[in-house]
């Protein structure tokens, strides 16, 4: 039994299943969580109206269930959904005003770097604006050499030079895709795709 009694409120942290950004918190009680599991739509207990609410009630903006999940300490729910559309009641995609969308951490972060330099770099000290200014032949050409230098590695026991040109290559690799006008998500979203 998870609820001591039909008015225990335990906090219930709402995920996208998809990008795994947090994108609200709210709270269930024993028939909140039981309702959730009986209609795959995420229902909380409305500590302000004092009664059940179905998110998207009333602006069809639903929560609609993939899982939920109790934490070590049994008193925190982690309830991953698919939303239909903006999650906050202020129209925003979380209650924290962020974006909904995956994020690589550090890839990502690359990613905004490479970005910068592409747009506002100066080739004379950037590398990474030097390559866009050569154009898409050069870019591509560093892609292949690279990954030549991947293979080479692969067939021998250092770890240490396999990993760095491991690097090189998902660096150059980035730096091709923005070329082409694309980011790894667009990759990743291929991958799920074809994962379905």
């Amino acid at each position: 039994m998870i609820f001591k009694d039909s008015k225990e409120l335990l906090p219930a942290i709402i995920q996208d299943a998809e990008t795994r950004q947090v994108l609200m918190l709210g709270y269930f009680n024993e028939a909140a969580h039981k309702k959730t599991l009986e209609t795959g739509k995420v229902t909380f207990f409305s500590r302000s109206k004092q009664r059940l609410w179905t998110k998207g009630e009333t602006s069809g903006n639903e929560l609609l269930l993939v899982d939920i999940k109790l934490d070590c300490d049994r008193d925190t729910f982690l309830v991953r959904v698919n939303p239909s559309g903006p999650v906050c009641h202020l129209g925003t995609p979380t209650c924290w005003k962020e974006e909904n969308k995956p994020g690589y951490g550090f890839i990502s972060d690359l990613e905004t770097i490479i970005e910068t330099r592409k747009t506002m770099g100066d080739s004379s000290d950037s590398y990474v604006a030097s390559l866009f200014e050569k154009g898409i032949n050069k870019i591509a050409q560093k892609v292949g050499e690279e990954a030549v230098e991947v293979v080479i590695e692969s067939k021998d026991d250092n770890s240490e030079l396999f990993l760095n040109e491991s690097a090189d290559l998902l660096f150059h690799y980035l730096i091709l895709l923005q070329a082409k006008g694309h980011r790894l998500e667009d990759v990743v979203r291929v991958l799920h795709e074809r994962r379905l």
